[in-house]
């Protein structure tokens, strides 16, 4: 047999509800994080005796790979993979101006037959 759970409605409001706005709830303002990103890594310095996260962070990866980890080596590389992806898919492309005029005319062409408008005099 399960058991059914009683939602407040307006015909039935003395079911009570989870969650909603209660008076004098959550961090008061002006609060301060009690642990922040900053102070996490200085203790990890600290407590590394002055390496690095990253280095830490690199040398936890080889002992997973070392150790066939595959679970962890995973991880490692879904971590590392999304913070460096931004800076490895820029890519740089330098057109010498004929190239830049061909496109401006291939552009405006393609833009002329979906338009109808004929720019060129």
């Amino acid at each position: 047999m399960t058991k059914e759970k009683k939602i407040a409605t307006k015909s039935n409001p003395d079911v009570k509800s989870h969650g909603g706005y209660r008076p004098g709830s959550g961090r008061p303002k002006g609060s301060k994080d009690a642990i922040t990103i900053g102070g996490l890594l200085e203790q990890v310095y600290n407590q590394a005796k002055g390496r690095d996260y990253e280095e830490l962070l690199i040398e936890d990866f080889l002992k997973s790979r070392d150790n066939n980890d595959s679970a962890t080596v995973i991880k490692y590389h879904n971590l590392i993979l999304s913070k460096v992806m931004n800076s490895l898919a820029k890519i740089e492309v330098n057109d010498s101006a004929d190239a830049v005029a061909a496109k401006q005319q291939a552009f405006a062409e393609a833009l002329s037959k979906l338009t109808g408008v004929n720019t060129t005099k």
